[in-house]
C-alpha cells in the first residue's frame, strides 16, 4: 500500500507553498494579530483562485474537483506558514457539512459561492445541550433561536452549520436576528465570536441522522488539522536549526551544542510520528475507508502532541530572544495551542481513540 503523494499532488503542494512563503508572511500575519485586518484577505482570495481551498468540492458545485489528499497538502502549507484565513472553518467544516449532509439543492445554493470564495462559512458540530441552564440552541423547524457561545469564525461567516439534537440545520448570519460579540483568544489569527440568535430563518439539512454525518464531518476535519499541526511542527524545526546555525556563544554555533543537537531530534522524531499518522488518515478519508474514525483519532492525538511540543521547544533553543514579541516563536505557540482546542481537546480524542481500538479488538 502507497501512502505517499502523486508527483501531481506535490506540484500542488509546492505552487501552495510558494505562494504562502510570498504572501502570508510575519508581517501580514501579524496585521491580524493586532486587529489591523479580520483576516488575510490576499492569501485567502489566491487560495481560492488557485482552486486550492476547494480542491475537494466536486466541479459540479463550481469546486476544483481534486480530492481529499490535494486538501491535505494545502492544510499542512496553511499551517507552515500560519494562514491567518478561515480554511477550516469554511472548507473543512462548512462545506463538507452540506456536501454530506445536504440535499442536492442546498450543495447547488451553497457550496458554488463557497467555493468561489463569495461566501465565508462555519460550522458547530458538536452536542450542545445547554447554555448558562437554559437550552443553548432550539430549531423548531423554520428558525433558529439560541446561543452559540463559542464559535470560530462567527464574526466573518455569513452561513452557519450547526448542530441541533440530531439535526444538521443551515441558517445565514448576516440578516437580523444575529447578534455577535468578537471573543478574546489565545490566537487572535483564528478568532472566535458569541452569537446569539432570535428567529434567524433556517432550514435542516436533508441528510439523517445528521449526528452520523457531523462525526464524519469531524473526522475529517481532524486529518485536515493534523495536516495544519504536521507543518506548523515543520517550520518551527526549520525555523529553530537555522536559528542554531547563525546564533553563536562561546565562539561556537550553537547548534554545535548536544543540548541542542537532542532538543531538535525530539522535535524531529515527534513530527515523523505524527507524520506517519496524518498520511494514514489522509488514505482513510480520501478512499472512505471504514478505519477513518481511528485513523482519524491517532493523528490528531499525534499531531497535536507534535505541534505543542514543537512550538515549547523552539521557544528554549531561541533562548531568551525567543520569548519576546519580536521573534516568531510565539505566532507558532499561539496556533498550537489553538488547534489543539478547535476540535475537542487532546484528551478526548485519546478516548474516541482508545474506544475505536477497544472496539476492534471486541
Amino acid at each position: 500500500m502507497n501512502f505517499d503523494f502523486s508527483d501531481d499532488q506535490r506540484l500542488l503542494q509546492e505552487a501552495v507553498c510558494k505562494m504562502l512563503a510570498e504572501t502570508s508572511t510575519s508581517v501580514e500575519v501579524r496585521h491580524v494579530l493586532e486587529g489591523r485586518k479580520p483576516y488575510s484577505d490576499g492569501v485567502w482570495h489566491n487560495l481560492i483562485g488557485m482552486g486550492a481551498a476547494a480542491a475537494a468540492i466536486p466541479e459540479a458545485y463550481d469546486g476544483a474537483g481534486l480530492g481529499y489528499l490535494e486538501l491535505c497538502l494545502v492544510a499542512e502549507e496553511a499551517g507552515r506558514y500560519l494562514a491567518a484565513v478561515p480554511l477550516s472553518s469554511t472548507f473543512y467544516l462548512a462545506a463538507e457539512a452540506i456536501l454530506h449532509g445536504g440535499s442536492e439543492a442546498q450543495k447547488q445554493r451553497w457550496l458554488p459561492a463557497i467555493a468561489r470564495g463569495e461566501l465565508i462559512a462555519t460550522a458547530a458540530l458538536g452536542s450542545r445541550e445547554t447554555y448558562l441552564g437554559q437550552p443553548a440552541l432550539v430549531f423548531d423547524g423554520k428558525t433558529l433561536n439560541g446561543t452559540l457561545p463559542v464559535l470560530a469564525d462567527g464574526a466573518l461567516a455569513g452561513l452557519l452549520v450547526v448542530r441541533v439534537g440530531d439535526d444538521l440545520v443551515v441558517a445565514e448570519l448576516k440578516g437580523a436576528g444575529v447578534t455577535c460579540e468578537a471573543l478574546p483568544s489565545l490566537d487572535p489569527t483564528r478568532p472566535y465570536a458569541r452569537l446569539g440568535l432570535s428567529a434567524v430563518p433556517a432550514e435542516k439539512l436533508a441528510a439523517a441522522p445528521g449526528a452520523v454525518v457531523a462525526q464524519r464531518v469531524l473526522d475529517g476535519a481532524a486529518v485536515l488539522l493534523a495536516f495544519e499541526q504536521v507543518g506548523g511542527a515543520a517550520r518551527i524545526l526549520d525555523i529553530s536549526r537555522e536559528y542554531s546555525l547563525e546564533r553563536k556563544a562561546f565562539g561556537r554555533q550553537i547548534g554545535s551544542f548536544q543540548a541542542l543537537k537532542h532538543k531538535m531530534a525530539d522535535i524531529y522524531t515527534r513530527n515523523e510520528l505524527a507524520r506517519v499518522h496524518a498520511y494514514y488518515g489522509a488514505w482513510a478519508l480520501s478512499s472512505d475507508a471504514p478505519e477513518l474514525a481511528r485513523a482519524a483519532a491517532a493523528a490528531r492525538v499525534a499531531a497535536t502532541t507534535a505541534f505543542n511540543f514543537a512550538a515549547e521547544e523552539g521557544i528554549e533553543i531561541h533562548g531568551g530572544i525567543g520569548f519576546t514579541w519580536e521573534m516568531d516563536c510565539h505566532l507558532y505557540y499561539r496556533r498550537a495551542r489553538h488547534l489543539g482546542q478547535l476540535l475537542g481537546s487532546e484528551h478526548q480524542w485519546r478516548a474516541r481513540l482508545a474506544a475505536e481500538l477497544i472496539k476492534e479488538a471486541a
